[in-house]
């Protein structure tokens, strides 16, 4: 499904695709765009992080995926250099500024990033495509 998603703007010409890089959603998109990028060079992957060392606590295994990505990325972007509380909620703040479109997986919980960032872009009147989890089902 998030393939899907992610060709189906490709085809409509977006060519910028911003990731936060965190675990999850956020690196098998970017994962995406660099596998679609191989066929269509005009995508670009620009990673956006919280703060350096955000992997750190991370698996060596994942670590060593997601600097993989970073080497292949167009574009790395610290918004911040440390971890503090409020450097998650910064980075997807950056990544809702910086877009037209956010593609979200979503769940519908109102406590969580994934819900704040949501909530965020609508207020700056976004276009919000959301892939419930469970059902894989799209909504706009």
């Amino acid at each position: 499904v998030l393939t899907a998603q992610i060709k189906a703007l490709a085809d409509k010409g977006v060519t910028d695709f911003l990731s936060g890089m965190a675990q999850g959603v956020d690196l098998w998109c970017a994962q995406i765009v660099l596998d679609l990028r191989k066929t269509n060079p005009a995508l670009k992957l620009h990673a956006i992080l919280p703060c350096e060392g955000q992997e750190r606590k991370w698996t060596a295994s994942a670590q060593e995926h997601y600097r993989s990505i970073l080497a292949q990325a167009n574009e790395v972007i610290y918004v911040g250099q440390e971890y503090n509380r409020d450097c998650m909620l910064k980075r997807n703040r950056y990544l809702v500024d910086h877009s037209s479109i956010l593609l979200a997986v979503y769940n519908g919980t109102w406590r969580s990033g994934t819900g704040a960032t949501v909530r965020y872009a609508q207020r700056l009147k976004r276009e919000i495509i959301i892939i419930d989890p469970t059902a894989c089902a799209i909504s706009k």
